[in-house]
């Protein structure tokens, strides 16, 4: 019986849940670059933990028996190079997993702003007693630039909230929780519009950078961006200076460019940021449950069965 080798790349942890393997499959994990050359060429499935290495494209060998890799992440920056994405390698991701996680942390993102908790902080460390009125969050406009299945569940909980929440996809469409969404080309026109401006799409070419000085410019000066995407879809330097010259209310930032964030860069210090270390999904037992979701995909996998989380290249 032909025996198949899984390779999970992982960066500073192991993958927990890969249990119970069947007979006819072996387990090898790598975390360097030497064991990493040495087992891909000889590798049938490659799971991929860390989504910010650039390891994986310089060690891709030119011959391989590769059918099948997994990134345990949403976004699949790490396998856009192209001897990967242009050939026929089935792609999986790790959606679904993060969704709960991510919304929630929007929600209390939303929430804080309205509220205003870092204000709240900040004069409590100064010890002074001083009353303000805050917002309301209920009937307000939430955009969500990205209507997948983080920014779906997002919509769930802003929607449970009375907030009315837009979506920003390839194409329009109705669905669940939102009360529109729009093509990407309608973006400039709904950008005025929103109170909350939040990001859940993936890195692409197409989202690189589309956050920039000139659709900072269309927000509301009193508008909350909420980044839990990418940080390169947002201009940092064009966000720093939009913070600093007050033509935007406040940021709430998971994912920064660069990443990790430079211990001296402006945006740690400013009284209307407030920073994480993109940890918005990672909650206890996060780990297990992606080792999980991916031996449910392998047992689908070694019976001949579609796999769950293709990921779609033309998108």
């Amino acid at each position: 019986m032909t025996r198949i080798l899984v390779l999970v790349a992982h960066g500073e942890e192991p993958l927990p849940g890969l249990d119970d393997l069947p007979t006819t499959v072996e387990l090898r994990t790598v975390s360097d670059e030497a064991d990493l050359r040495e087992h891909l060429p000889q590798t049938d499935v490659l799971v991929v933990t860390d989504f910010r290495t650039g390891l994986l494209e310089g060690c891709w060998p030119a011959e391989h028996s590769i059918r099948w890799v997994h990134a345990t992440s949403a976004g699949v920056d790490a396998l856009m190079f192209p001897a990967l994405w242009d050939s026929d390698v089935l792609l999986t991701n790790a959606r679904g997993v993060f969704d709960l996680g991510i919304a929630e942390y929007v929600l209390g993102a939303v929430l804080m702003h309205a509220k205003d908790s870092l204000g709240n902080l900040r004069l409590q460390r100064q010890h002074q007693w001083q009353h303000r009125e805050t917002a309301l969050a209920a009937r307000q406009h939430a955009l969500v630039i990205g209507a997948g299945s983080i920014g779906s569940e997002v919509a769930r909980l802003l929607a449970a909230l009375d907030i009315e929440v837009t979506g920003i996809a390839r194409t329009a469409r109705e669905a669940p929780h939102f009360t529109r969404v729009l093509a990407n080309d309608q973006l400039d026109a709904v950008l005025p519009e929103a109170d909350v401006v939040i990001i859940t799409a993936p890195l692409t070419e197409g989202t690189r950078g589309l956050i920039n000085r000139d659709r900072l410019a269309l927000m509301r000066r009193d508008a909350l961006l909420v980044n839990v995407g990418r940080g390169a879809i947002v201009v940092t330097d064009d966000l720093v200076d939009a913070l600093q010259q007050r033509q935007l209310g406040a940021a709430v930032l998971d994912v920064v460019d660069p990443e990790p964030l430079p211990a001296g860069h402006a945006l740690w210090d400013m009284p209307n940021v407030m920073l994480s270390a993109h940890m918005a999904g990672d909650f206890i037992g996060w780990r297990r449950a992606l080792g999980e979701q991916f031996m449910a995909n392998l047992h689908r996998w070694l019976a001949d069965e579609p796999l769950h989380n293709r990921v779609n290249r033309g998108k």
